[in-house]
C-alpha cells in the first residue's frame, strides 16, 4: 500500500500542526495532551486506512481526539 502525494502531503501537514501545539505542550494538562496525541494518531490512522483521503484522515483525528480526551478524564 503506498500514499498519494495528497496522502502524505495530509501526514506531512498533521504532524506539522502536532509539532507546532508542543510548543505549550508543558503548560498543558493531562487530559489535553491525551487529546492532542489521540488527534495525531487517529489522523495518521485515519489516512493509512483511506489511502491518504482527508475524509479519513479528519475524521480519524476527531475520533482519536475524543477517546484521547476520554482517556485522560479518568486519570
Amino acid at each position: 500500500m503506498t500514499l498519494t502525494t495528497f496522502g502524505k502531503l495530509s501526514v506531512a501537514v498533521l504532524l506539522a500542526t502536532a509539532m507546532a501545539g508542543c510548543s505549550s505542550w508543558d503548560n498543558m494538562s493531562y487530559r489535553q495532551k491525551s487529546t492532542v496525541t489521540g488527534a495525531g494518531l487517529g489522523g495518521v490512522a485515519g489516512a493509512v486506512i483511506s489511502g491518504g483521503g482527508i475524509l479519513g484522515t479528519v475524521g480519524g483525528a476527531a475520533i482519536g481526539g475524543i477517546i484521547g480526551d476520554q482517556i485522560g478524564k479518568n486519570r
